[in-house]
């Protein structure tokens, strides 16, 4: 009986850890890759996140490769 106890506490913690806390919402995405007539590749990723408390964080990265 006590084992079943403690399995079944192991497991609504495990599983109502994320619920309480939340993860980041994806409200957007946006990849972009351009060729140049040189060759060259720029390639261009914008996401935009919402956060548990409401939030909005937007990241942009910008890579270029050569040949």
């Amino acid at each position: 009986m006590r084992q079943r106890l403690m399995i079944a506490l192991f497991g609504v913690s495990l599983f109502a850890a994320p619920m309480l806390i939340g993860c980041d919402r994806e409200v957007a995405h946006e990849e972009t890759t351009k060729t140049k007539s040189d060759g060259t590749q720029v390639h261009n990723e914008t996401d935009v996140k919402q956060k548990p408390d409401g939030t909005i964080v937007k990241t942009q990265e910008k890579s270029t490769n050569n040949p």
